[in-house]
């Protein structure tokens, strides 16, 4: 039986067999392993094209997934990057231990959470998301407002059948948010994402350095060619990618650079510690702010459009907006 098809069947039971709201008590003890959790067999093209998108004892154990990440210090932000990426403060954070998840929070993962809630995803009740949509006749204008378009139909409500090992996308803020209450974890901050993403590399990445091997092979899903007709697809996806298609950073997480940009916790306010002081807080102190944190990049990233395909690259997203380049991990902190 194709993956298409398990998950085309799992969907249409949403709506035959309806759901049930998830419980969960406030005395209910959580008690967490002290060592790492079974690692996912990901980190090649074969192996990424079989996995069910669903991780070993899921919703078995706290941590099914999960990679525990240690306490430590990193260099926040970059030099030789994008003005927003400097880091004018202390360049050197600790940052205490925490899980999270290894791969990006898959199509199967997200469809167990609605299966076992009932939720309904910001999307689906807007009935509009920014889809990726280039046109030839206003080559300036690549995003367009459509309906039809979510994560149960990345590819439109008349396209082709989700895979359940891609990364859930079409996913807003607050979606993310609920997803992680229902498991009892959070959404990382922008400093806790980083530092799980650099995994100790003291390697600041220059702005158009591309993610490449020795022989210059693509170790990332992201854009080749003129961004945003030509597309080389010299890594083998013409857009979003199955999770854990390329080698793990030295923490064995998947997919922390391209495929897509990932929801943090953290608000966008500019640059990192505005050397000027951030007055912009006097006002968001009284004023939700309406902007935060994606990370990573996305395979729309090219080198002539973007180039966002670092560690410690960010963007702002608006939080109530669906887009066909986000989704989102998971953290469990440990204390």
């Amino acid at each position: 039986m194709s993956f298409k098809l398990i998950l085309s069947t799992a969907i249409s039971l949403l709506f035959i067999t309806g759901c049930s709201k998830s419980e969960q008590t406030s005395d209910t003890t959580v008690v967490l392993p002290k060592q790492a959790t079974a690692s996912a067999a990901l980190g090649s093209i074969t192996q990424c094209k079989t996995y069910t998108g669903l991780p070993q004892n899921w919703l078995k154990q706290p941590t099914a997934g999960m990679v525990l990440i240690p306490t430590g210090h990193f260099n926040f932000g970059s030099e030789k990057a994008y003005p927003d990426e400097l880091n004018f403060g202390k360049k050197q954070r600790e940052v205490k231990g925490f899980w999270i998840d290894q791969t990006e929070v898959t199509v199967a993962q997200f469809a167990s959470f609605v299966k076992a809630t009932g939720y309904i995803t910001d999307a689906e009740k807007q009935k509009q998301a920014a889809v990726f949509s280039p046109d030839l006749h206003h080559p300036q204008q690549w995003w367009q407002l459509k309906s039809g378009y979510t994560w149960k139909t990345p590819n439109g409500d008349k396209g082709a059948v989700v895979n359940p090992n891609e990364p859930v996308r079409y996913v807003t803020k607050n979606d993310a948010e609920h997803y992680a209450v229902w498991l009892g974890r959070d959404l990382p901050t922008e400093l806790e994402w980083e530092y799980a993403a650099k995994a100790n590399s003291k390697t600041d990445t220059p702005l158009h350095q591309a993610p490449t091997d020795e022989h210059q092979h693509p170790q990332a899903n992201y854009w080749q060619g003129e961004f945003p007709f030509q597309n080389l697809n010299q890594d083998h996806f013409k857009d979003v990618a199955p999770v854990g298609c390329f080698a793990p950073n030295n923490f064995k997480l998947f997919d922390t650079i391209g495929n897509v940009w990932e929801w943090t916790s953290s608000p966008y306010q500019g640059a990192h510690d505005q050397h000027m002081g951030n007055y912009s807080d006097l006002r968001q102190q009284q004023i939700t702010s309406t902007q935060y944190v994606i990370k990573g990049g996305s395979f729309l990233c090219a080198q002539n459009y973007c180039s966002r395909y670092r560690s410690s690259s960010r963007y702002p997203q608006d939080f109530d907006l669906a887009a066909t380049h986000v989704g989102f991990r998971t953290i469990l902190r440990s204390d």
